[in-house]
């Protein structure tokens, strides 16, 4: 306990340190590195508490945004109850999916999930006359609290952090309820908990509506940060990063999870910068063989790390 208290002092401290102009940088990275554990964390609810493979937990991340910019853009409504909102539009988007995939399991499950994903993708691209398809929806409102619309990173720190430790205790309390017991008996042996006498079908669909519920929430969340949404946020990759903080930070482990987002997202944006230097390193070289392409090449090596983690930490960062 002690050390949790020293983390969470540590984290309000930080945009206070003064560390000159890069501070909006850190504070950003920070920022990203959070909403990635809100997202892995609401994942954990169906990965790790009912052992399903979700492969589509970004179509839950795209409703919760497109929820708040379209009824931020469009209409005079304060921000919480739009993220009230949007985080109840994914919820219900999480029964429905839930409702057809209940028989399903392993990788039948995990493709559905992935068709659902690209549907929702496809739909935000498509669908000009609701979501302006590839141009975006730009004007997106911060935030406001108390007549102030706040508009500084430190202050979109804050408002992530607090997320975050909200987040962090209802995982927690979820995990050591008797909701939390019956969705990791339904892990362990789906056959066995039913013929114990849990209802494994009304708490497979509690599990989805509520993951679904945490990644609109950080959806809704980042619409109003950035300020604008646009189909290119949300592909698959997306999708996969969440999962792969689940894995190597440790399926079902809170603090691993947070490990995870902090290793992974923090080496992402490392590789991105990395490999962009040595681009434009190589065109002021005249080297004609590395392209700008090549920042594309932090997947691979991304890949290569995960790789490596399965084959020597199969249980993650923490188990």
């Amino acid at each position: 306990m002690t050390r949790k208290i020293v983390v969470l002092l540590l984290l309000l401290l930080l945009p206070w340190i003064p560390i000159g102009d890069s501070m909006n940088y850190v504070l950003r990275m920070a920022t990203m590195s959070m909403l990635y554990m809100v997202l892995a964390l609401g994942l954990s609810v169906v990965t790790g508490f009912i052992g399903y493979l979700d492969l589509g937990y970004v179509g839950f991340y795209a409703i919760g945004a497109y929820t708040s910019a379209l009824l931020s853009a469009h209409y005079d409504i304060p921000y919480w109850i739009v993220f009230l909102i949007a985080t109840l539009t994914g919820g219900v988007g999480g029964l429905l999916r839930g409702i057809p995939t209940l028989g399903l399991t392993g990788d039948y499950f995990a493709i559905v999930t992935f068709g659902f994903s690209e549907l929702i993708v496809l739909i935000i691209r498509n669908e000009v006359w609701l979501t302006r398809g590839p141009m975006g929806i730009t004007g997106v409102k911060g935030p406001s609290f108390l007549w102030h619309t706040l508009s500084k990173e430190w202050e979109y720190f804050y408002m992530i952090l607090f997320m975050l430790t909200l987040t962090i205790v209802v995982i927690k309390r979820l995990q050591y309820s008797r909701i939390g017991r019956a969705m990791l008996a339904i892990r362990e042996d789906e056959t066995a908990a039913e013929a114990c006498g849990i209802d494994t079908r009304r708490y497979k669909m509690l599990a989805f509506g509520l993951s679904a519920s945490f990644g609109a929430a950080a959806g809704s969340f980042y619409a109003h940060w950035m300020h604008i949404v646009h189909p290119d946020m949300f592909y698959f990759w997306e999708s996969i990063l969440v999962l792969c903080i689940v894995i190597v930070g440790g399926v079902g482990s809170v603090s691993g999870i947070v490990l995870g987002a902090l290793v992974l997202i923090p080496t992402t944006e490392l590789l991105r910068v990395a490999l962009l230097a040595l681009a434009q390193w190589s065109t002021l070289a005249g080297v004609t063989f590395i392209s700008q392409d090549i920042v594309n090449a932090r997947y691979l090596i991304f890949g290569i790390i995960l790789v490596l983690m399965m084959r020597f930490r199969p249980q993650g960062i923490k188990n």
